[in-house]
């Protein structure tokens, strides 16, 4: 058996060295996380009592950027931001739509409708959305808290 020693243009591509100053680049890491983490006023102060659905989505993706929802725990919530137009059959757009939506009100409703369709499932996870939402109303708490689903989180406010 002949082994080679000589190295094969596949894994001699050029490589850029790191660089040794902190933070340098518009591209590092850690400047991306902390453009990632800014918390808007929108985001400090949520009134899910009267809220746009752009407003309630853009809460829910910062929930999910910083670390206090999973993608699973969102579903409900994104379930409620959807709307349809009744004459077209297609998605209403959030963006241009203006209307608020008081969704504590709204999940309470989807658990009646759960309840009597028997989705015992949906109901748990429509009454983990309200838990969350009223943990999360104006923010008004800080320190670790459990989240509905059982898991103990610790909040940055």
């Amino acid at each position: 058996m002949k082994i080679s020693t000589e190295t094969s243009s596949l894994y001699s591509a050029p490589r850029t060295q790191p660089s040794s100053t902190p933070g340098a680049g518009t591209s590092s890491f850690s400047s991306a996380l902390a453009a990632a983490t800014v918390q808007t006023p929108s985001a400090r102060s949520a009134d899910f009592t009267s809220m746009t659905r752009q407003e309630m989505t853009d809460w829910m993706n910062e929930q999910i950027r910083t670390g206090k929802m999973s993608l699973h725990e969102s579903a409900p919530f994104m379930g409620m931001t959807m709307k349809i137009s009744v004459e077209t059959g297609q998605p209403i757009d959030m963006a241009t739509d203006t209307t608020r939506i008081n969704f504590i009100e709204k999940a309470r409703l989807g658990i009646e409708g759960a309840r009597s369709l028997n989705d015992q499932k949906l109901a748990e996870r429509l009454q983990s959305a309200i838990d969350a939402m009223h943990l999360n109303q104006s923010n008004k708490w800080s320190g670790p808290h459990l989240f509905p689903l059982g898991l103990e989180v610790r909040w940055l406010c």
